[in-house]
């Protein structure tokens, strides 16, 4: 009797104490949350480079605990330089009801503004947000909208005295950009224009807005001797880098370009942001967003790595002796 009492009493206390460690155990085996992000990219999903871009923002993200498949999932939409798909991208992904939208590049991020002023936009690669209206303050940016800013307007000048201090027989540069996809682009050319005269430049502007237009262009200014060019960034340019290098090589142009892939694909210079580490780091911004945090208390953040590449075999191709100066100064050098 008294062994069957104290079992019924090791069996309600075990009883009570499974009842109570059921619910732990339960909750511990409930799967995370599942958060859903949007993606709304310029570059083709073929393309190296935006697999690389990817890749590098999904590191960050796993960095701070965000596993795609186990509590985040993607959407991506890639227009492939096509701007007049950036709209339709934009309404599908807000349809989708997202938790946040990244945009990567001017166009992306306009055409988000126009199908939503509530969904959290995190901006990568933009040049300009205030002047092109998507921001009011850096510090407080205000509305749905935060991000990474690529480049300062006075790199424009550096570009042009790294063109001259590595050609310098160069006395006329020709600006390349796309004036609706890169509006900014007004912005470095005047920066560029102001200091040709101190290095015995003479500026072109030359905007283009198609493959077409940009071979017939470099064509035409290829025609007066003691060329160079200054590619700026921008989504048209970025798409068609291997035609842009290909036409200096035939065309035997010096030229500088604004990321690291325009190099290694065999242009002579790239001076420009680490567009891996600026993707890397705009994960901490949607780590605080998806935890809770407003876009618009978040300020928006400058570039902190830079890098400068220099293409040794263009340089010998070209008849040009890169000065040990700047090759001191390279980050990467390819021989």
């Amino acid at each position: 009797m008294q062994f069957d009492q104290l079992n019924r009493r090791e069996f309600i206390t075990l009883l009570g104490s499974a009842a109570f460690a059921w619910p732990l155990v339960a909750r511990a085996q409930q799967p995370d949350a599942m958060r859903r992000i949007g993606v709304l990219m310029g570059i083709a999903e073929g393309d190296p480079e935006g697999q690389a871009r990817i890749a590098s923002f999904q590191q960050g993200l796993q960095e701070l605990g965000w596993i795609e498949g186990r509590n985040l999932r993607f959407d991506i939409r890639r227009s492939a330089g096509a701007t007049e798909q950036m709209r339709p991208f934009a309404k599908e992904l807000v349809e989708l009801k997202p938790d946040l939208i990244v945009a990567a590049t001017t166009p992306a991020v306009a055409a988000l503004m126009q199908e939503s002023q509530t969904v959290p936009i995190v901006f990568v690669q933009v040049v300009d947000p205030l002047s092109s209206g998507f921001i009011s303050n850096l510090a407080r940016p205000g509305g749905n909208i935060t991000g990474f800013v690529t480049f300062e307007f006075s790199m424009g000048g550096k570009w042009l005295e790294t063109l001259k201090q590595v050609a310098p027989r160069v006395n006329r540069v020709a600006l390349i950009f796309h004036p609706q996809t890169a509006p900014f682009s007004e912005s470095f050319v005047r920066v560029i224009e102001a200091a040709a005269p101190s290095l015995a430049l003479e500026t072109v502007a030359m905007p283009v807005r198609d493959s077409g237009d940009l071979e017939s262009a470099v064509s035409a200014f290829a025609g007066k001797p003691g060329g160079g060019l200054i590619v700026l960034p921008d989504i048209l340019n970025t798409t068609h880098r291997d035609m842009l290098v290909g036409l200096a090589e035939r065309y035997r142009l010096p030229a500088v370009y604004p990321f690291r892939y325009y190099a290694m694909s065999g242009g002579l210079i790239s001076d420009g942001v680490d567009t891996s580490d600026l993707y890397r780091r705009s994960a901490s911004y949607v780590d605080r967003i998806l935890k809770g945090g407003k876009p618009g208390e978040l300020p928006i953040q400058t570039p902190t790595k830079f890098e400068l590449v220099i293409n040794l075999k263009t340089a010998k191709g070209l008849g040009l002796e890169v000065p040990p100066t700047l090759l001191a100064r390279a980050d990467e050098v390819i021989e």
